[in-house]
């Protein structure tokens, strides 16, 4: 099955709303992308390729986000930085009325404040949205990073 142009754009929509809020620190407003019984893994690409487990962060309900959020928000001791993201045009790869499988690259830089802008992470969204009546909302965001290599914190989402 596949979608039509207005579900497509809704759902561009919401790839470029995550991005915005990110990007603009709103972090409590994360969470508001997921369903209630949401996954969230950050991945590298080798284990996720080979069916390993192992993620560099693995959340597994909105009410972990939302510890994630309180803990960026009021625990975490790290040199801030901005974020900026920049997503492609997601595909869709699979559709059905209430389900959409889709995937997005993405790239993450990241400018502390009193240094130049690097780039921070690389990789691609692996995503499944459901239809709700707020929207469309995540059921699971796979991060699926490219290098091995990452730097030594990962505080903020991607």
């Amino acid at each position: 099955m596949s979608i039509d142009f207005q579900q497509w754009l809704q759902i561009q929509q919401r790839y470029v709303e995550y991005a915005a809020v990110l990007d603009v620190g709103q972090f409590d407003r994360w969470p508001d992308f997921f369903t209630d019984d949401c996954v969230y893994k950050i991945q590298p690409r080798e284990n996720h390729e080979r069916g390993f487990p192992l993620a560099t962060l693995s959340l597994t309900s909105n009410g972990m986000l939302l510890d994630r959020v309180y803990g960026i928000q009021e625990t975490l001791y790290h040199d801030p930085y901005y974020q900026r993201h920049i997503v492609s045009t997601p595909i869709i790869r699979q559709a059905q009325a209430e389900c959409v499988s889709a995937e997005a690259n993405y790239a993450v830089f990241r400018t502390k404040y009193d240094q130049l802008s690097t780039v921070f992470n690389v990789g691609r969204y692996i995503d499944e949205w459901v239809r709700a009546p707020q929207g469309w909302l995540l059921s699971q965001r796979l991060c699926i990073y490219d290098s091995e290599m990452i730097p030594n914190s990962l505080i903020y989402p991607l």
